[in-house]
């Protein structure tokens, strides 16, 4: 995280955790599937190109080294209720 920028974000949603890993793929760039961040953009495990939290826990902690309370926005989508009723 200290070699070039870096973009924080925070997620939330159903399922958010696996989906993201999904979307991340595999820790080791060569076992990620094309399609993935990691299988289409990373290539060694020592230059990672992406992180995401492997638990709640995990993301609360990592949450605070990037942001106060008070700069995260809770918003809801339009297609909320589409999406989750």
């Amino acid at each position: 995280m200290n070699s070039g920028p870096v973009v924080a974000m925070v997620w939330e949603g159903l399922n958010v955790m696996k989906t993201g890993r999904m979307m991340l793929g595999e820790t080791n760039p060569a076992d990620s599937k094309p399609g993935t961040i990691r299988g289409d953009f990373s290539i060694q495990i020592g230059r990672n190109i992406i992180h995401g939290s492997d638990s709640v826990r995990s993301a609360e902690k990592e949450i605070s080294l990037w942001f106060e309370s008070d700069e995260l926005v809770d918003c809801e989508s339009c297609a909320h209720d589409w999406v989750y009723a």
